[in-house]
């Protein structure tokens, strides 16, 4: 009945979106966008935990330095493609993307991409999202050592991309996820559809996306199936004309208006009985879990080539970072260099005292080295 129940609301999601998408056509962004978190809140779930949740990684030093999540950049980098199937265009025609990060402990995790375009039909991306969680000893009941095995996830993602008018483009991104943890394996569907406004004219983007709508093909154990890390991201993106900033604000977990299980702004004593809870306390639960939706990104662009991005994520610091020692948990920093042939960037995110993860991107512009002619 539940596999049933997901496969009608699929079915239903994509029906309402490509009729929004239609209606974008009168430009009715921002009102359409609040039907369409409407029709999909009427049909998810979001309680409870989720299962693939390595699909909710930056998969690129640029996204991780802008805070983690961005799906309104708009730019030639295919990396974003995997934050918003919307941004997908035919500028990104040849180019291909290969990154590596180092997460937390032995766990490490990567992405590879390549986006490529048809004339008259479309631009089409292919990508593979790994992790690994390092290697574990396989022990029996009594201690004794039988060996080591190493869990890891993979989702192999297709997405497709084409403009509405010329400032309105659509995406959607299909994966297919395997997942093995010793003798525990599972298989997944996941889709991925969004929409981006970009006028070059005004340097402003928005996009918005529907991530991980699917379900779990096979479980971990029998008739067991668990939830994906289900979302909704709007966002926007503003460059300043007259100064070399490019500014990001970006909502996540919309289906979700409950995030945080302690809050920096609640008081330390204790209320009598017959005392009530004062107006400013109440605003301040209020306005945390507002905020803890929300991540914010800066990038300084002295020069078409490079740039520096600096992000903060105050829900990863809500959540992680030590009241006596905060630090920079929370935020985050890289920076990019942008060659004939190649892209090279780096980003740092910060999320606890004990550690913080590099990542490392490669970008390689097909085209440069040789002549290639679109089909």
């Amino acid at each position: 009945m539940a596999k049933q129940n997901n496969i009608i609301n699929i079915l239903s999601f994509m029906k309402y979106y490509f009729i929004f998408a239609k209606i974008f056509l009168m430009k009715r962004i921002f009102s359409i966008s609040i039907l369409l978190l409407t029709i999909i809140s009427l049909s998810a779930q979001t309680g409870g935990d989720n299962t693939y949740e390595f699909l909710t990684l930056p998969n690129s030093s640029r996204v991780a330095a802008l805070g983690g999540y961005n799906v309104s950049h708009y730019d030639n980098d295919v990396n974003f493609v995997l934050s918003n199937p919307g941004l997908l265009r035919s500028e990104m025609h040849n180019r291909m993307s290969i990154n590596y990060i180092n997460y937390l402990s032995d766990i490490n995790f990567g992405y590879v991409s390549y986006a490529y375009d048809l004339e008259n039909i479309g631009t089409f991306a292919a990508g593979m999202q790994y992790i690994n969680y390092g290697e574990f000893l396989h022990a029996d009941e009594t201690g004794e050592i039988l060996g080591n095995f190493v869990p890891s996830e993979y989702s192999f993602n297709i997405a497709y991309a084409n403009n509405i008018t010329p400032k309105i483009h659509y995406g959607v991104n299909l994966k297919t996820i395997y997942s093995s943890f010793f003798t525990y394996f599972s298989t997944g569907l996941a889709l991925d559809a969004g929409l981006a406004y970009v006028d070059t004219a005004k340097l402003f983007s928005a996009g918005l996306v529907v991530k991980n709508l699917g379900i779990q093909l096979k479980p971990y154990t029998p008739n067991n199936r668990e939830p994906l890390p289900l979302d909704v991201q709007i966002g926007v993106t503003k460059k300043l004309r007259h100064a070399p900033f490019r500014f990001s604000l970006t909502a996540i977990d919309l289906l979700n208006w409950n995030l945080k299980y302690t809050s920096v702004f609640e008081n330390t004593y204790q209320l009598d009985e017959n005392t009530e809870e004062n107006f400013f306390n109440k605003m301040g639960n209020i306005g945390d879990e507002f905020i803890r939706h929300f991540v914010v990104g800066v990038e300084i662009v002295p020069h078409p080539n490079f740039y520096i991005a600096l992000g903060y994520n105050y829900r990863r610091r809500a959540e992680l970072a030590m009241y006596t020692m905060p630090k920079l948990v929370g935020m985050s920093m890289g920076f990019g260099l942008h060659l004939s042939k190649f892209n090279i960037s780096y980003g740092i995110a910060s999320y606890h005292l004990a550690g913080s993860s590099n990542h490392f991107t490669l970008g390689i512009n097909l085209d440069a080295f040789y002549k290639n002619t679109k089909i």
